[in-house]
């Protein structure tokens, strides 16, 4: 009879072959180049210029985007014991498959034209936001599931995600340019429901098992300096072209930079060392960014983006000293790498901060902007009130969904086919550090995803 880890590798692999092999077969039938996207002769030579200028601008996007979602997150989970290159590996094994399923499902919702979808550097920046979705989701059960359950629930969450961001942003009509609420609230629930559903006897020897150590504070830094170069851009990635994109760059980095301040504020008072180790720096960094996925191209007054900011930032100490043990120990629910406190409150808080500054907007305030942040309250299709009322449905219904999908992945990923694994198998199966070393990791501190 086979080993366990023989039938876990077999079940890896033909589950990889098949995904791929799907996913060409979709391809080759379905996708092509966007004429914006191909080097030949432009039939209408008056918008040649500017085909080429949005082509000039998309590409960077692109590159950042994709940069951030590869990097700073990828650099950020690598803290659990012997596990190291193991998680990076794992994120990047969900970023390789969340992409090209993004990309197919946005394609057949959005750029489905005469039988075929039409991309461009512009398509794959959305994708990049659906594997950004599903990253954060694996931060919930990081090490506690095995590949082959990962590619399942990326599968079902950008299946989820990008039903969640056409009814939102397409039907609704709702800005989150950022991703407050797509991205970060409804990914960081998701996982979590997922991970309640995935709940073990014996969460205790789980939480013994974390760590940090020389070696993630290594990957920490690098991964926070990802974030500070190429996280404003992943927050304007999807904003109108035009004069609003400026406000949401720089408002995010008036945020990261208070965030960091109150985690400096905060983190002395609740814990016992005064150094604070580098981890608790990059979750503060990361609430600020998110908190500003909604609200980053709204806001008018750069002090207002300090505000969010640092409240942003004491969201992470206090959710790790109060929150997390409290979900661990009443709700059953093991977040592995915190995305509660990193992604989902602040992405609450942004979502709010969003509803507040769509009910005040004007057009004395925003000029010419309020079109491009706001185009049917400034064509007159609605009113502030009702702006305001579906920015804060938008929140609620991507509660809703992510409640759901998250139980019913759970459901799935329990199924025997894909190999249940115990919390301790997870971590075996990782990469073991050269040196076989075991690092405890401190209380109050986490990674992304």
């Amino acid at each position: 009879m086979p080993e366990p880890g023989t039938i876990s590798r077999l079940r890896l692999s033909g589950l990889c072959f098949l995904l791929q092999t799907f996913t060409i077969l979709l391809f080759a039938a379905f996708v092509r180049f966007s004429p914006e996207s191909s080097p030949g002769h432009c039939s209408q030579p008056p918008n040649c210029s500017r085909r080429v200028q949005e082509s000039g601008l998309q590409l960077p996007r692109f590159r950042d985007v994709h940069l951030q979602t590869l990097l700073g997150f990828g650099f950020l989970v690598a803290f659990l014991s012997r596990s190291g290159p193991g998680s990076v590996a794992t994120s990047i094994l969900v970023l390789a498959f969340a992409i090209q399923w993004a990309l197919l499902l946005q394609g057949f919702l959005h750029h489905f034209q005469n039988g075929k979808i039409h991309m461009g550097a512009q398509s794959m920046v959305h994708a990049d936001f659906g594997a950004a979705a599903a990253l954060i989701s694996t931060g919930a059960v990081l090490g506690r599931v095995n590949p082959a359950q990962m590619l399942v629930l990326t599968l079902l969450g950008v299946t989820l995600f990008t039903l969640n961001e056409y009814i939102l942003l397409s039907l609704l009509g709702v800005s989150d340019s950022g991703g407050s609420v797509t991205v970060h609230t409804f990914g960081a629930y998701f996982g979590l429901l997922v991970s309640r559903m995935l709940r073990q006897p014996h969460g205790d020897q789980w939480e013994e098992q974390q760590d940090t150590g020389h070696p993630p504070d290594v990957f920490a830094v690098v991964g926070t300096i990802c974030l500070w170069i190429f996280w404003p851009s992943f927050t304007t990635a999807t904003s109108a072209h035009g004069s609003a994109e400026p406000w949401a760059l720089l408002n995010t980095y008036f945020s990261m930079a208070a965030s960091t301040m109150a985690t400096f504020v905060l983190s002395p008072v609740l814990y016992d060392k005064s150094t604070l180790h580098m981890v608790q720096i990059q979750d503060a960094t990361v609430a600020g960014a998110a908190v500003m996925g909604m609200a980053g191209e709204m806001l008018v007054t750069p002090f207002g983006a300090l505000i969010a900011g640092f409240l942003a930032g004491l969201i992470p100490p206090l959710g790790f000293r109060f929150l997390t043990p409290f979900l661990h120990s009443r709700l059953n629910i093991q977040d592995t790498c915190g995305v509660h406190n990193v992604h989902g409150l602040p992405g609450v808080l942004g979502a709010l901060l969003g509803t507040l500054l769509a009910g005040l907007a004007t057009a004395d305030a925003y000029g010419g902007r309020l079109e491009l942040v706001f185009p049917q309250l400034a064509g007159g299709g609605r009113s502030r009130t009702e702006q305001a009322l579906l920015q804060l449905s938008a929140l609620l219904l991507s509660l809703l969904l992510a409640g759901l999908g998250g139980c019913l992945t759970g459901a799935v990923l329990r199924m025997g086919a894909l190999g249940m694994a115990s919390s301790e198998r997870c971590l075996q199966d990782m990469e073991v550090d050269e040196e076989g070393g075991e690092h405890r990791k401190e209380p109050g501190t986490s990674t992304l995803v």
